[in-house]
């Protein structure tokens, strides 16, 4: 497998996906800027977290019409594997490859902390390997990470199990007063009715190795490198 992680003007967590993709996993990565013309022969995608284009217009906006992503849109169509963290899935929901848009967190505060959540359905490359029981502590950073939808979006959402985590406590209850931003029905993260794009809001690589003193995000990676192992 190639991985490609895209660095939009204002990307700052490019550098954490590839160091886990290549340094932790092994996996050959590259960078691709934001003019590429092409994506390099990648196999699978990371659009990562960020300020892109100083999130000027609205989040995930402007990095929507960057050269780039006519190639990354035209990859997913074709059924190529994407995702997108906190930034990453802004810019998903705004090139209408995952449903939904990411609104002003309901505290209109930035928030940056470590939350939980749980896995919804292990019928994904990103989820295949992930415990449905287990309480993931994982670090979030956004202001407008307030995830909805419309009523008929979310139905489909849930026939189609689409929802791939939901926020929760460290007991893994989905409650009220564990969603940190007001996202409709706790939802932290989404995939297509594809299923080869996903989006997520908390940060999976800022989890994924002992310096740092939690690995909980590994539960991602680790599922990712499963399925490409079986295949």
């Amino acid at each position: 497998m190639k991985c490609g992680i895209i660095v939009f003007p204002g990307s700052n967590c490019d550098q954490d996906a590839h160091y886990v993709m290549n340094d932790i996993y092994g996996v050959e990565t590259v960078y691709l800027w934001h003019k590429d013309p092409d994506l390099n022969g990648c196999d699978f995608i990371i659009l990562p977290g960020g300020f892109s284009y100083g999130d000027y217009l609205r989040t995930g906006a402007v990095a929507r019409f960057s050269p780039v992503m006519e190639q990354v849109i035209k990859f997913a169509n074709n059924g190529g594997f994407v995702f997108g963290i906190c930034n990453g899935f802004q810019v998903l929901c705004e090139a209408h490859l995952l449903p939904g848009v990411l609104l002003r967190n309901d505290t209109q505060k930035f928030s940056c902390k470590n939350v939980y959540i749980k896995a919804q359905t292990n019928n994904t490359l990103i989820t295949s390997e992930i415990p449905l029981t287990k309480a993931l502590k994982i670090p979030i950073a956004h202001a407008e990470g307030r995830y909805f939808c419309d009523d008929a979006a979310l139905k489909t959402l849930k026939d189609n199990d689409q929802v791939l985590f939901r926020y929760c406590n460290e007991n893994g209850d989905i409650t009220p007063e564990s969603n940190p931003n007001g996202s409709l029905d706790n939802i932290a993260g989404v995939c297509n009715a594809g299923r080869n794009v996903f989006g997520m809001m908390p940060h999976p690589e800022r989890a994924s190795d002992d310096a740092l003193g939690n690995t909980d995000g590994k539960y991602l990676f680790d599922s990712i490198m499963a399925l490409v192992e079986k295949a």
